[in-house]
């Protein structure tokens, strides 16, 4: 699904129903992106952002240090979709083919991903990507000193979903279960996954993941020592959507308020957020987080110490409005 609001690490980032689009928080000083028009999607890293544009080409910046926004992006035509991990970033054509560009010491945009076929998805972790294909089989590439792209994942069939973690990923099969590879020293994969049906949707934080059921519930696994997995998730009913952060998670529910678990030592679950009415999406950067409302303007909550939460975000209006993702069974 098109977004209309995207988090990086430090900054945010939201699509008006003009094609422009507005940026607050570090690392984004650079305005160039005011000359911007006719976006249709849009996607962050660590310190960058990727524009998808209606002619179906890019734009790019940021920042630049591991050639994030190297100009190569500019020959890139076809895009349909877009994905960004940490210093790379991964573009879907429609052709079914993908293009590369970025960060590539750990292999995060070595040259094999050219042979891949009939990807229908992309998904980005710190250093490495995964695509989904037309056959319902993924690829992995790039770092895998974490097991990232443990040959495992060539053993699962039937894949419609894909998300990761910064070390880690998971897979939601056409079944409504789930698959998961990857770094486990904080029980990202414990296989406690494997009991979880009825799977609709599935976020990842940095070392802890969030499956959204049909029947508009949750399921927590992973890194807890953040409370990123307290059994307080288990009140949450009529659950649409969800996000995540590095320590923290937001669900969005059918009645358009939201609930936020996990970290709170920035402000991330600060309880402001349970003023927000009429929500209709939401985002998460590494320790702050974006509401979308109907009436297409924004609140914001969580840590502001680069201004990711600057009031200019109120003067924002006409913030385009996404359908909703989910339709509880």
């Amino acid at each position: 699904m098109n977004k209309s609001i995207a988090c990086g690490e430090y900054f945010s980032v939201s699509l008006k129903d003009d094609g422009t689009i507005e940026c607050w928080g570090s690392y984004q000083r650079n305005t160039n992106y005011k000359s911007f028009t006719n976006i249709i999607n849009l996607n962050c890293g660590h310190f960058h952002s990727v524009l998808l544009l209606s002619d179906g080409t890019l734009e790019c910046w940021g920042n630049n240090n591991y050639d994030q926004c190297n100009p190569v992006y500019k020959t890139f035509t076809g895009v349909i979709g877009v994905a960004c991990g940490f210093w790379h970033s991964v573009a879907l054509k429609d052709d079914l083919t993908i293009e590369c560009w970025g960060d590539n010491r750990l292999n995060q945009c070595g040259l094999f991903y050219k042979t891949f076929t009939g990807v229908i998805n992309v998904a980005c972790g710190y250093y490495h990507s995964v695509a989904l294909l037309n056959t319902g089989n993924i690829e992995c590439w790039g770092s895998d000193e974490c097991n990232q792209c443990d040959p495992v994942y060539k053993t699962f069939t039937n894949v419609i979903d894909v998300a990761c973690g910064e070390y880690h990923s998971v897979a939601l099969l056409s079944d409504e279960t789930l698959e998961c590879w990857g770094y486990n020293e904080y029980n990202q994969c414990d296989p406690v996954y494997k009991s979880f049906t009825g799977v609709i949707n599935v976020a990842c934080g940095e070392y802890h993941s969030v499956a959204l059921k049909s029947n508009g519930t949750l399921e927590c696994w992973g890194d807890n020592r953040s409370n990123q997995c307290d059994p307080v998730y288990k009140t949450f009913t009529g659950v649409i959507k969800i996000a995540c952060g590095k320590n923290h998670s937001v669900a969005l529910l059918e009645n358009g308020t939201i609930e936020c678990w996990g970290d709170n030592t920035r402000n991330q679950c600060d309880p402001v957020y349970k003023s927000f009415t009429n929500v209709i999406s939401v985002a998460c950067g590494k320790y702050h987080s974006l509401s979308l409302l109907d009436k297409g303007t924004i609140e914001c909550w969580g840590n502001n110490e680069v201004k990711q939460c600057d009031p200019v975000y109120k003067t924002f209006t006409n913030i385009k409005l996404p359908q909703i993702d989910y339709i509880l069974k």
